[in-house]
């Protein structure tokens, strides 16, 4: 049961294309988002679209495939971990991110 604490698996399309970013290690970087998408009939029997937006990172050779197979609109699964982390604006103002990052990916649909 240890290997499913702070597990995440999502299936989604991309909202942009990523954006990759080459540390001066050498390391890379990838950042984007995917949606989620819920259908289900409300009380009028009205079927409604909940998308919910998840923001993603990915390291060194996941970046990389990221950056060479992934642009927006493109379904993927991703496996990975929640994390949160803090920081402070150009105004001082503290803002909080929570994302996943990104273990495992596979690429879904046609070419």
């Amino acid at each position: 049961m240890s290997t499913l604490r702070n597990k995440v698996q999502l299936i989604g399309n991309l909202g942009n294309n990523p954006e990759i970013i080459t540390l001066d290690s050498g390391k890379k970087l990838a950042k984007f988002s995917i949606a989620t998408n819920e259908s289900f009939k409300n009380t009028d029997g009205e079927k409604v679209q909940n998308t919910q937006w998840h923001n993603v990172v990915a390291w060194n050779t996941t970046a990389e495939i990221v950056e060479k197979y992934l642009e927006k609109g493109k379904e993927i699964a991703i496996e990975g971990k929640l994390t949160s982390r803090s920081y402070d604006d150009k105004d001082g103002n503290k803002r909080y991110v929570t994302e996943i990052v990104c273990s495992e990916l596979l690429m879904l649909g046609g070419k």
